[in-house]
């Protein structure tokens, strides 16, 4: 999981540098009153530290939360293309294969963001790519664990 609360004001987004953190912490309070504070406090995170994962997610949950679906989307495709470096794996998800580990790390991150994309895709009305998406996850993730049976359900009812 990305970020865990653990308490009513503290995430747990996993082991970060403390400023990247603190840009994370303090953008998760200000997207509550002040969204355009608290994309500019994730924007100045990923500046910092485009290789720390949690950014993006941060990123495109804001902007998926307030149907902003093309930030959401650009900022999910950048996450996934960083997690896929980091993975090793085929920048293209459609060259994912099953073989791959993807239990941890940046390849879970990898297929969480893709199904993130699935989600957006959706909204975007684009049932296809959408459905190509949850196919490679369906693949890769027989079990479900990063939620894409969700996401499944939604495009089957937008079919």
């Amino acid at each position: 999981m990305i970020g865990r609360v653990l308490d009513h004001d503290t995430i747990n987004f996993g082991e970060l540098p403390a400023e990247v953190d603190a840009l994370l912490q303090r953008g998760v309070a200000a997207y509550r009153s002040n969204y355009a504070e608290a994309d500019r406090l994730f924007r100045q995170a990923l500046a910092l530290a485009p290789g720390e994962l949690p950014v993006y997610f941060c990123l495109y949950k804001i902007h998926t939360y307030r149907g902003h679906l093309d930030q959401a989307e650009a900022a999910a495709r950048l996450g996934l293309a960083e997690a896929t470096r980091q993975a090793g794996w085929p920048a293209d998800w459609r060259e994912w294969r099953a073989g791959h580990d993807a239990a941890d790390g940046a390849a879970r991150f990898a297929l969480y963001t893709l199904k993130a994309l699935a989600f957006i895709q959706l909204r975007q009305g684009d049932v296809a790519l959408a459905r190509q998406m949850l196919d490679v996850l369906a693949r890769l993730d027989p079990t479900g664990s990063v939620g894409w049976t969700v996401v499944a359900a939604l495009a089957d009812a937008a079919a």
